[in-house]
């Protein structure tokens, strides 16, 4: 016999989008219940400990400066922040040759160098005509939105060099080949971030610092807050609703006239709203009844989950600081894209941090895990010497093959599909209410946006929208 628990709102999903949306409400004075198909909270964050009370991150990890929700948030849950490690010379690989660089950009030849700065400031000013709020009403960016970022790299770079750091950027920031991603939703990341440089840098950028004892310490302690109404390990198949006949009881007018009653394993949650806080590509396989808009449900066809493979190998130090080495790494060879030094703040032990991402992670996916490991440290091998060939222990996690999330970083629009579908993403249906990074206009995409996503929710609730 299925529990049933009568709450106000009923959240679906215990990560940073749903908690914070529970968070809100509760502050306003609205009763919740967070339903988690999972058996624990955090969502597209996850800690792995590694022995010694130190841990890695097996999702999302990364604050920046301007990310400043979830900057406030760590801070008022008594959590701290430190730097990721940038000090020594980062690597550089392409067509078989390693050298080492300062900086974020590689330093190729000056041609291509010179490419990649115009292409780089030509992106940042194309995004500055993106009104994040609503980029469906701009009609004028069709054009935009009718290509790819692989069709304009091609008509705005000519060298070979110039391309592939272009295709590093995407696959760094979407976990997708340029031929995936509209023109115009790379834009709008773009300017959600507010340049291309704050999405790429380490220090000053997206990639500036860590939480101490991981980020799903911030689920964790919100899920704290909240106690019992959060329920793990109730998968939500189903949500139902109609309107309410007669007049709204009293004591609840705000929520609107609705019943909505949302059906999980072994639960049952009765509430006059609901916020799915879920990726859009999963928010579109539970059933609804009604159904769906079309616009709605066309735009979770479409709205396709990164695919990255996180990989961590753990040395007994992190030998590269010795010899000068950052630990960051870009490779146009592969299939490791991305490096960083991912070591504990102490410093020891020494963790690589390297993703596959886009085709080389589809690729990957399947693998055997073994097998995916030789693959990873044949590039480790490749970029930091044969020191990088025997880690103590190494630890991965491929999103994609993650039945609750189906990909990682997040999701992203293809082709026509912002100025036809982009006005579903965020548009309440009935006291159905829409969270996630991915309808972020902030930081769209990382913590700060699925963070402020929750909190807009709450708001709409509150507010009577929907």
């Amino acid at each position: 016999m299925a529990e049933r628990i009568e709450t106000e709102v009923a959240v679906i999903g215990a990560g940073l989008a749903g908690l914070s949306a529970a968070r809100e409400l509760r502050r306003l004075g609205v009763d919740v219940v967070v339903v988690e198909a999972r058996d624990r909270v955090g969502g597209r964050t996850l800690n792995e400990p590694i022995g010694d009370g130190e841990i890695i991150e097996l999702g999302g990890q990364w604050v920046g400066p301007t990310q400043d929700h979830a900057l406030q948030l760590i801070a008022d849950l008594g959590l701290e922040t430190f730097p990721t490690w940038n000090t020594g010379t980062n690597i550089f690989e392409r067509g078989g040759r390693v050298r080492t660089y300062d900086g974020t950009i590689p330093k190729v030849n000056p041609v291509s160098l010179a490419e990649v700065g115009v292409a780089l400031k030509r992106l940042n000013r194309m995004a500055e005509k993106i009104d994040v709020d609503r980029p469906w009403e701009q009609t004028e960016l069709a054009s935009w939105d009718g290509e790819t970022f692989a069709t304009w790299m091609r008509r705005n770079t000519r060298t070979g060099a110039a391309r592939d750091m272009l295709r590093l950027a995407i696959e760094a920031v979407w976990a997708a080949e340029p031929e995936d991603v509209s023109l115009l939703h790379a834009l709008f990341y773009i300017r959600s971030a507010g340049s291309l440089d704050l999405l790429l840098g380490t220090e000053g950028g997206a990639q500036d610092s860590r939480v101490v004892g991981g980020t799903q310490l911030i689920c964790e302690r919100m899920a704290a807050e909240l106690g019992e109404r959060v329920h793990l390990d109730r998968p939500v198949r189903r949500i139902r609703w109609e309107e309410m006949p007669g007049d709204v009881p009293a004591g609840l007018p705000e929520l609107g006239p609705h019943s909505v009653t949302v059906e999980a394993d072994e639960l049952t949650v009765a509430a006059r709203a609901a916020v799915v806080a879920l990726p859009p590509a999963l928010a579109g396989r539970l059933e609804y009844d009604p159904v769906l808009p079309a616009m709605r449900d066309g735009l979770t066809q479409r709205m396709v989950q990164g695919t990255v493979v996180k990989c961590h190998a753990i040395y007994p130090e992190p030998f590269w600081r010795a010899d000068g080495l950052s630990g960051q790494a870009t490779s146009a060879d592969g299939p490791v894209s991305v490096t960083f030094d991912n070591s504990p703040p102490g410093g020891k032990p020494g963790v690589l941090l390297a993703f596959l991402e886009g085709n080389a992670a589809r690729e990957a996916t399947d693998l055997l895990p073994e097998e995916r490991q030789q693959i990873v440290l044949d590039s480790l091998i490749r970029l930091f010497g044969p020191k990088a060939a025997a880690p103590e222990r190494y630890v991965d996690k491929a999103w994609a093959a993650d039945e609750y999330a189906r990909g990682c970083y997040g999701g992203y629009l293809p082709t026509g599909s912002w100025l036809m579908y982009g006005e579903a993403l965020r548009t309440p249906v009935g006291p159905i209410h829409w969270a996630g990074a991915e309808t972020a206009t902030r930081w769209a995409g990382y913590m700060d946006g699925a963070i402020t996503s929750g909190i807009r929710a709450a708001t709409e609730i509150a507010n009577g929208k929907g």
